[in-house]
């Protein structure tokens, strides 16, 4: 019998290979006229010899809100339900990060400290050279943070979604051999990771018919060995040191049921920042930007309009 079953998985092991080796590359099918959901303009900018991509929502005059997407998607796959909510009150900025995106594939090993220099560049290079509102969601909460520490000329708001100070403690080791798994499968075939991740959000309602194409072509489009590089930044990412350093008004929100990022780490951020807002939504897990952005947007507003941010905007329209 172990023998058998031996020969089997060996069998349906090569099959798969020789199919992703030779096959087509699978496409799903779709129902029905295809669309692109948020039709905004961007442009690049340029950090040394990178170029990134930046779209901006909103009118020129309101105070700007910079949206640092996560791990996955890009800024348009991550914020396309909230951005343009957003963007009735605020200048939405949504820079592509490196090697997501249409912005720059840059080899090699990095750092989220690294993901922060570049996004501080680009802020810059839009000519906002005051403190700004700051939102990042999972990873980009990582960068947001890594951004506030270390040019906090830039932010002046910092708002942290779905994220954490140290978001893999526990079993650290399998989940670097996790990432090291998918890395090696990725390399031979992205449709099983593709599959996976564009199921999910149909099987949770995440994406409309009429997004799957656009959805399924941006998941197929990420390079395999630099997604995974962003993957082991964020298992190394560690900012328990430095968090309590901070001094600019914080919200952190914490979807309650987030299977990505475990509300127990993102329940210890909050406990680092013992000045912070924490707003909890009751319900939701990690694709909370995807599934509620009312919410979440409301969650933003709220503070800002707290803040004082928000009412700028309503003394330059009037």
């Amino acid at each position: 019998m172990a023998g058998f079953l031996k020969r089997t998985f060996a069998a349906a092991g090569l099959a798969w290979l020789v199919w992703r080796l030779f096959g087509p590359d699978p496409v799903p099918r779709t129902v029905g006229e295809q669309r692109r959901p948020l039709r905004a303009p961007g442009r690049s900018v340029f950090v040394g010899r990178h170029e990134f991509f930046v779209r901006e929502l909103g009118g020129p005059g309101a105070p700007p809100l910079l949206l640092i997407h996560g791990w996955n998607f890009d800024g348009e796959m991550a914020f396309h339900k909230l951005a343009p909510r957003l963007a009735e009150r605020f200048r939405v900025i949504v820079p592509d990060l490196r090697n997501h995106g249409k912005s720059d594939r840059i080899r090699g090993r990095f750092e989220l400290a690294d993901v922060a220099d570049e996004v501080a560049a680009i802020v810059r290079q839009l000519g906002i050279h005051e403190p700004i509102a700051v939102l990042g969601y999972s990873m980009g909460g990582m960068v947001a943070q890594e951004l506030a520490l270390r040019h906090p000329e830039t932010v002046s708001h910092l708002l942290l979604g779905a994220t954490a100070a140290r978001p893999l403690g526990t079993l650290r080791p399998l989940s670097w051999l996790g990432f090291a798994f998918t890395r090696a499968v990725a390399r031979i075939s992205r449709a099983e990771a593709v599959w996976a991740s564009f199921l999910a959000l149909k099987r949770n309602g995440l994406i409309g018919i009429e997004d799957e194409a656009w959805m399924w072509d941006s998941l197929l489009a990420r390079d395999a060995n630099l997604y995974h590089e962003a993957a082991f930044a964020i298992w190394r990412f560690d900012s328990r040191e430095r968090i309590g350093a901070l001094e600019v008004p914080t919200l952190i929100v914490i979807p309650e049921r987030d299977a990505i990022v475990r509300v127990i780490r993102q329940e210890e951020l909050a406990a680092l920042l013992p000045e912070a807002d924490v707003v909890r939504l009751p319900g939701l897990g990690h694709e909370s930007v995807l599934a509620e952005p009312d919410r979440f947007a409301a969650a933003a507003e709220g503070f800002l309009d707290a803040q004082g941010y928000h009412r700028a905007d309503e003394e330059v329209r009037t």
